[in-house]
């Protein structure tokens, strides 16, 4: 077990133990009155055990903390399958994760997607893919499928043109410059963003570097209010939890506040072009 997942069964725990003492009700009480051992109760509260189903609607039923059962099954859920090592979901190589990430959007009516840094891979030409797949490859040390990577996450971008499916992609500013390949690249995918702008069901917005800092987080790719998939160094996070999306969702908005689109997007992109052209 990696230790965020013994983490999160901690705090689970740490919230059962505040439900059952908000309600006045002793750790030898409630296991009286659901034929538990004594033990049962330190070790779910301290996430020894894992909690069922039905440990988590006992507490609630008995603590009085209704409101709280659909959060808190959602978050026992979450746990075993929300940490996932890039060096195990990557060790046969990049291309079968391109085609479990397309299940995600293809199950949701609206998808939304923070990238500070780099262009997201919805928008990402072959080129630019390629270079970013590269370095993967060879900073993670994971077999090498190279061509057949970057043909599924081409693949993948057949998800912007279906019917019934919005997308709204925010980039920072630090993405049209953040280099991938060499110029002749990153050229050719800051063409590709231009054409993206003004495209049925897509939004793209960039948020100036010069923005004010109110909020700061980490890429991350929103399905529906249903699912958010946070990409970090060592390893991506899969978010169920109804208040932990909700956060993100209010991120995202603080974000797509500070971006500009259209018109004013276009010329972020074109001084970005003009710099590579000069340089």
């Amino acid at each position: 077990m990696t230790s965020s997942v013994q983490e999160q069964r901690e705090a689970l725990g740490k919230r059962l133990r505040e439900i059952r003492r908000r309600a006045g009700i002793t750790g030898r009480e409630l296991a009286r009155a659901k034929g538990w051992h004594e033990s049962k109760i330190s070790k779910l509260e301290y996430g020894v055990t894992r909690p069922s189903d039905s440990d988590i609607r006992a507490y609630c039923r008995h603590c009085d903390a209704g409101d709280q059962l659909v959060d808190l099954l959602a978050t026992l859920h979450n746990i075993d399958t929300a940490y996932v090592e890039w060096r195990q979901e990557l060790r046969t190589g990049m291309a079968q994760r391109q085609r479990q990430s397309n299940k995600a959007a293809s199950h949701a009516s609206l998808v939304r997607n923070w990238e500070p840094a780099m262009i997201s891979g919805l928008l990402q030409t072959a080129d630019y893919a390629a270079a970013v797949m590269s370095n993967v490859i060879d900073f993670y040390r994971i077999p090498n499928d190279l061509d057949e990577a970057v043909t599924a996450r081409m693949e993948r971008q057949r998800i912007l043109y279906q019917r019934g499916k919005r997308f709204h992609f925010l980039l920072g500013e630090q993405a049209l410059y953040t280099t991938f390949g060499d110029d002749r690249v990153m050229i050719g995918q800051l063409d590709r963003l231009y054409s993206i702008l003004g495209m049925p069901r897509i939004t793209l917005g960039i948020v100036p570097r010069a923005a004010k800092g109110l909020v700061v987080v980490e890429n991350f790719f929103m399905f529906d209010d249903r699912l958010v998939k946070v990409e970090g160094h060592s390893a991506g996070i899969r978010i169920t939890q109804p208040r932990e999306i909700a956060l993100y969702g209010r991120a995202f908005d603080v974000l797509a506040s500070q971006s500009v689109t259209g018109d004013r997007a276009r010329l972020l992109i074109r001084t970005a072009v003009e710099s590579r052209n000069n340089s």
